[in-house]
């Protein structure tokens, strides 16, 4: 009875030490599957890393102060895609909403599934520049010898002229790369290299 008595503490301990570990490795877990959203989503929000801001809408006014917007696109070398704005620039005031058109044509008699990045330079002004619609981010397939137009639709947020290191600002160079969505580098590609492929492609089906 004595050594029934002692030993009780200790699995009380063991097991309460094991709930702990395991809630542990549940919330790694979960914390892994979550990084994507997460990291996507402060990107979009804080304009870090030259990534553009996610708009539902446009600025609800307009300010006298044009700003040039360059448009720029390039697709890695392993999908065959060709893959280039409509046109070269298009000039803005600061809060109107601006409209691009970007084509990629499919080279092969194969189908393929591309997925692009973006971000706009110089960065600084990435946390002023909201894009409204767009196809990042987003599988897009395209068959084979197709042709389709992609556009983006943004405005520069007006709040960029209370910003002291964005009034030189005069030109933004937009810019997408198309890489092979089925391409295991993704997600370092991406910028999330503890996130698998899986992930990226659960959170772009939100």
């Amino acid at each position: 009875m004595v050594e029934k008595k002692n030993h009780l503490p200790l699995k009380r301990s063991n097991r309460h030490g094991a709930i702990i570990l395991f809630a542990l490795v549940f919330a790694m877990l979960a914390f892994s599957f979550a990084s994507v959203p997460l990291y996507r989503i402060f990107c979009q929000r804080t304009g870090y890393g030259g990534t553009v801001k996610i708009a539902l809408q446009g600025a609800d006014h307009m300010v006298d102060r044009v700003i040039t917007v360059r448009f720029n696109g390039d697709v890695h070398r392993d999908l065959p895609w060709d893959f280039k704005p409509l046109q070269i620039a298009t000039t803005v005031y600061v809060g109107e909403t601006g409209l691009g058109f970007y084509e990629v044509t499919n080279r092969t008699s194969k189908d393929f599934t591309g997925i692009a990045t973006y971000n706009v330079t110089p960065d600084k002004v990435a946390q002023y520049f909201n894009k409204i619609h767009c196809f990042c981010f987003e599988e897009q397939i395209i068959n084979a010898h197709e042709t389709a137009n992609m556009p983006v639709q943004f405005f520069i947020d007006p709040a960029i002229m209370d910003d002291p290191n964005c009034h030189d600002v005069e030109t933004i160079t937009l810019s997408y790369t198309f890489f092979d969505s089925k391409d295991p580098n993704i997600p370092a590609i991406l910028g999330l290299p503890n996130a698998t492929r899986h992930q990226v492609q659960q959170f772009n089906k939100r």
